[in-house]
């Protein structure tokens, strides 16, 4: 389970117990248990981002999360905030005393189940500091990026998808462009793309495309959750042009009404620019017909219960959110579907975990949404970096983190 502990103010999670308990193989016929486990390193935090900075000396003070304060050289800068950073600043007003309250009982509670501990060494600290950083350069690592584009386009008059089972090896890169793959089965398989070899979990579907060659979703299931994490513009993207950006008009664009069943629950993650969550809010979901029912926070802690960055930073924060919208039901919806009822969204929520040092990882949604959605549902993420079990996931980056070089196999796995 991801959930170690669940309050009245959210959830905390355990992404590492979770993402192993994916690629377990169960012992049918007698065969023993064994399993793929995602590398440990990825989530050993143990100490505040900014901590972890070269030639920086440690005045973290332990006793809580609120305590962390930044050490790092300020730079210069006008003692006027700009609009942007000031409805920045008010936000944080209304929601810091949730952030910090909410995440002191979880957070005291992940001490009592074990998942959270105090530090324990220099080493475990260098590992966090350079795991990211080896993992992402790593050359034979394919960017996938840029290789869906580079593919050529084929237009298929009938959407095929490929069901992969132990007799079926795909073995030509085209097979899984621009079309929909499926695991169905229990166990988890691998597959080679590129001369890379990736790992998909049992009861997965992915479809590698970018924004262009959307087409095979539509033709393939309606979803009852739709999580979204958008590539969003911003000055450090352009200057890294680490990825490509959407504008707001080609998010608008994003087929959600063709592809939500009735009642789906939409969820968008929003950086804290203030401009994103308005857009979103007051833009984007009246577009898709989203009713806007509620902003949760997924507050990022280490390994020893400290925010990520102190919760006072003007620049860096250690939660990001999550808005949640209902489609609006239409005219057309059926008896059976009007019957349904659903429990109502909290407003405010907090998810609360040690983030994964690979770029942009989000947690898991599945255990901490499961009361809101009726049981078995379709689910379905967009710009998806990785796959998870249950889930369709859509991206031309989809399969970056399914790379084997991110996974102990079986044999050598203890």
């Amino acid at each position: 389970m991801a959930v170690v502990c669940e309050s009245a103010t959210g959830w905390l999670l355990d992404e590492l117990a979770l993402v192993n308990k994916w690629y377990q193989v169960g012992g049918e016929l007698g065969a023993p248990k064994s399993h793929y486990r995602l590398r440990e390193d990825f989530f050993r935090l143990s100490k505040p981002y900014f901590s972890l900075q070269p030639n920086v000396s440690d005045s973290r003070d332990n006793s809580a999360p609120s305590r962390c304060k930044s050490v790092r050289k300020k730079r210069k800068r006008s003692n006027a905030y700009n609009q942007g950073e000031l409805d920045a600043l008010e936000y944080h007003k209304k929601i810091s005393n949730l952030i910090l309250e909410g995440s002191r009982l979880l957070i005291q509670e992940g001490f009592k189940k074990g998942l959270l501990h105090s530090p324990s060494g220099a080493e475990e600290e260098k590992e966090c500091q350079i795991v990211s950083d080896v993992y992402s350069n790593k050359r034979n690592l394919a960017d996938l990026c840029d290789m869906s584009k580079d593919m050529p386009y084929v237009y298929f008059p009938e959407y095929t998808v490929h069901v992969l089972d132990t007799g079926n090896p795909f073995s030509q890169d085209g097979d899984f462009l621009s079309n929909i793959t499926e695991n169905a089965t229990n166990r988890p398989q691998t597959i080679h793309l590129m001369g890379e070899e990736y790992l998909i979990p049992p009861r997965s579907s992915f479809l590698l495309s970018d924004i262009s060659c959307m087409e095979p979703l539509l033709h393939y299931k309606k979803y009852s959750i739709i999580v979204i994490d958008p590539p969003w513009e911003n000055k450090s993207v352009k200057r890294s042009k680490r990825y490509d950006s959407l504008s707001p008009l080609e998010m608008k664009q994003l087929p959600i009404p063709a592809l939500a069943a009735p009642d789906c629950l939409v969820i968008t993650w929003v950086t804290n620019r203030q401009k994103h969550l308005r857009f979103v809010k007051e833009e984007l979901y009246p577009h898709w017909s989203v009713r806007s029912v509620a902003e949760w926070h997924w507050v990022k802690i280490t390994q020893s219960g400290e925010f990520v960055f102190p919760l006072d930073s003007v620049h860096k924060k250690p939660y990001e959110i999550l808005v949640l919208g209902r489609l609006m039901c239409s005219h057309h919806s059926t008896a059976r579907e009007l019957e349904t009822v659903l429990p109502p969204i909290p407003e405010h929520k907090l998810i609360v975990s040690v983030p994964c040092s690979l770029h942009s990882h989000k947690p898991p949604l599945s255990e901490v949404l499961k009361e809101y959605v009726e049981p078995d549902v379709e689910r379905l993420e967009l710009f998806a970096r990785n796959l998870q079990p249950g889930w369709t996931s859509w991206g031309n980056e989809v399969l970056k983190f399914q790379h084997m070089d991110y996974f102990i196999p079986p044999e050598t796995a203890k």
